[in-house]
């Protein structure tokens, strides 16, 4: 278990690793600012060629770049009932993730991978339901 202030990673239920928190943490609260690394449009094609290809966004006010986001930032699991929501700053080239609603100690902090948390769009891998 690694672990940065209240944040930590563990395995999750949903697949993987996951985000959780040590303490609660309240709706609308700042949970993290996540530097970014941005990629020109033409290193995507390498991105999907590596195992970052789940691992990245899309970024810029257009959708043409792409970030490598640091910190826990690319290991918030998806859901379409998201506890998080994130937040790029293109002019800061951070992803800032912030609380929907009061996340409890122990809890995995999750967000839409769709952006706006209301989505239902699909995603592109076969999800696993929380047990």
């Amino acid at each position: 278990m690694q672990r940065l202030g209240s944040l930590y990673i563990a395995p999750s239920p949903l697949g993987g690793r996951g985000v959780f928190t040590t303490e609660p943490i309240s709706a609308g609260a700042l949970i993290e600012i996540c530097p970014v690394i941005v990629l020109p449009p033409e290193d995507r094609a390498h991105i999907h060629a590596t195992r970052l290809h789940d691992y990245y966004f899309i970024w810029g006010e257009h959708d043409r770049k792409t970030a490598v986001v640091l910190g826990y930032g690319s290991l918030f699991n998806h859901s379409f009932e998201p506890s998080a929501e994130y937040r790029p700053d293109f002019q800061g080239e951070t992803l800032d993730f912030y609380a929907l609603r009061q996340i409890e100690a122990g809890e995995e902090i999750t967000v839409n991978y769709g952006g706006d948390p209301r989505t239902s769009r699909a995603v592109w891998f076969k999800m696993k339901k929380p047990a």
